[in-house]
């Protein structure tokens, strides 16, 4: 049978009483600001031995300068180079920002590294040759790569399918209320929870005990997979999160 993962996106309350009800947790600080291997270090051994680490990629990565997330940063890239940061592009900035995060998901012995592209990295040749040849330069054994791709990727599954079906260790990420099955058929998967609603994120959505059920049987679902991670990203995650594992629970 599946096994299940359930977590939150960050730390919705004190890491001691987090420890003591989940096995996971999806680090976000280490979108927002360059990682630090060292804090993560400290982070790791302070955590239970077998508790699971996974954490979004650095910004830099993903988002260009001008996107809404940076406001959040400490980092400002040098007016020289900030076309060069962003989008997936094979840049020496971005390879350099992709170090940092494979040295800190190593210390961190993270299990994922999500890649969240924003909603303006649409589906185009252009955006389309950036994640193949990021891909191909940043394969990796030591943990497995999420990608989760906003917008409107979702109009365009099978494009994704090819492109994913050549890396074995890139999970497709999705938000199962939105985009199921993921493309990827693989033994591990990773969902991350928005909120339902009309938009494509709905934090302040609070999930029904239908809601859950439905999430149960879709996990379910999935065909020859072993594990699954489910990381609430919502104002109620912590208490979602608890729901989910109680119902998981009692099969």
């Amino acid at each position: 049978m599946i096994k299940v993962i359930v977590g939150c996106c960050g730390f919705p309350t004190s890491r001691k009483e987090y420890y003591a009800s989940f096995d996971a947790v999806e680090l976000q600080d280490t979108f927002y600001n360059p990682p630090d291997p060292e804090k993560l270090k400290k982070l790791r051994e302070e955590a239970p031995e077998n508790f699971r680490f996974s954490m979004k990629a650095w910004q830099a990565i993903t988002h260009p300068p001008d996107s809404p997330t940076w406001r959040k940063s400490r980092f400002r890239p040098p007016d020289k180079t900030k076309d060069n940061y962003g989008y997936l592009k094979p840049t020496k900035e971005n390879l350099e920002a992709w170090e940092l995060v494979r040295k800190s998901a190593k210390v961190l012995r993270a299990s994922y590294v999500v890649l969240q592209t924003p909603p303006s990295f649409t589906y185009s040749p252009e955006n389309l040759a950036n994640l193949k040849t990021f891909l191909d330069l940043t394969r990796e054994k030591e943990f497995r790569v999420g990608l989760e791709l906003r917008g409107d990727w979702l109009n365009h599954s099978e494009e994704l399918r090819k492109i994913l079906e050549d890396y074995e260790t890139v999970t497709h990420v999705t938000d199962p209320f939105k985009w199921f099955p993921p493309v990827t058929r693989t033994t591990s998967y990773y969902f991350r929870l928005h909120g339902i609603g009309p938009r494509e994120v709905n934090y302040r959505y609070k999930y029904s005990i239908e809601d859950l059920r439905k999430l149960k049987n879709l996990l379910r679902s999935l065909e020859g997979a072993l594990e699954a991670y489910v990381k609430f990203n919502n104002v109620y995650m912590m208490e979602d999160a608890l729901k989910l594992k109680e119902l998981l629970q009692r099969d």
